[in-house]
């Protein structure tokens, strides 16, 4: 996988504030690659950032992520559905225009991609 891609991904990542959450989708328009894309990356390189803040499209995640990002949300006042799956992401949306300006300004120092 692209090193530099892994980099503009994980930056993003670190950038969610505490107690706020954005989706594979929020964070692929901000670097500007699918969510699918993002979901790689934070499969296998996404252990040591602040992962429990990258959400699927509903806030959730699979069963055995779940469980491990509760204690996470818990900690940040993340609140989690009624129904148990994911957490209330209406609520606790990072606000997306001042996280991709602030992405704009961690990334500047990163090599514009080679053509």
């Amino acid at each position: 996988m692209d090193e530099r891609l892994v980099e503009l991904v994980l930056r993003a990542v670190d950038l969610i504030p505490p107690g706020r959450v954005a989706t594979y989708g929020d964070l692929g328009r901000i670097v500007g690659i699918g969510p699918r894309q993002v979901g790689a990356v934070m499969s296998r390189y996404g252990d040591g950032v602040t992962w429990w803040r990258v959400t699927n499209a509903s806030g959730g995640f699979a069963p055995d992520l779940l469980e491990r990002a509760r204690p996470h949300w818990l900690e940040e006042g993340i609140l989690v559905r009624t129904s148990g799956g994911g957490c209330r992401i209406e609520e606790h949306r990072a606000d997306l225009e001042r996280l991709a300006a602030d992405w704009r300004d961690a990334v500047a120092d990163l090599a514009p991609p080679e053509e």
